[in-house]
């Protein structure tokens, strides 16, 4: 019974509005499990046929782009200092690196950062701040939040189609992946850093 109850609401519509809204509330908090939805729905797709991945690949998208282009409206319209929680060292140096890249090759970071939890927040914000003309601004974004959102949702695939199991494996398995990933890419970054 649990098990056809899981299934039931991972196939239905409001599967993928709920993704949606982990992926737009994962752009504002870092703590918000956003890839973990889109790689555990890409799996459920595979394993169980419904939503189509498609679908997983489009809201997650539009989710993504919405949650950056809502930073840089952010970043645009109070800056990068007006809050207390702005000002403090941490986020000063991350609002500086991200001040650094944005100036070396915008394209460049904000597909990186994409990818990055806490760095996408504070390259949408900057890229606010500094005024990068929005039309180009939204394209990028959004061409970076459907790579995201293809990547993710593949990750999940991929996995739900080489582990037998169906969902109940599948789902699990992937989410596991998607952790260890970003695990990984915070260890490189702080390397890289060092």
């Amino acid at each position: 019974m649990p098990t056809d109850l899981l299934a039931e609401s991972l196939t239905g519509p409001w599967s993928l509005v709920l993704m949606s809204v982990l992926v737009l509330g994962d752009a504002f908090f870092v703590v918000v499990p956003g890839e973990i939805a889109v790689t555990a729905l890409g799996a459920f797709a595979v394993s169980n046929g419904a939503p189509p991945l498609w679908a997983v690949i489009v809201c997650a998208a539009v989710a993504a782009a919405l949650g950056d282009a809502c930073c840089y409206l952010i970043g645009r319209a109070v800056g990068t200092e007006r809050w207390r929680w702005m000002r403090t060292p941490r986020v000063q140096q991350a609002l500086a690196w991200a001040q650094r890249r944005l100036d070396g090759g915008t394209a460049t970071v904000l597909f990186t950062a994409r990818f990055v939890p806490f760095a996408r927040l504070a390259v949408n914000l900057v890229a606010g701040a500094s005024r990068i003309h929005p039309p180009r601004y939204l394209a990028l974004v959004t061409l970076a939040a459907t790579a995201w959102a293809a990547y993710q949702a593949a990750m999940g695939a991929v996995i739900a189609t080489i582990i037998p199991g169906g969902p109940l494996v599948a789902v699990p398995v992937s989410i596991a992946v998607a952790v260890a990933v970003g695990v990984l890419i915070d260890a490189v970054i702080r390397r890289a850093r060092r």
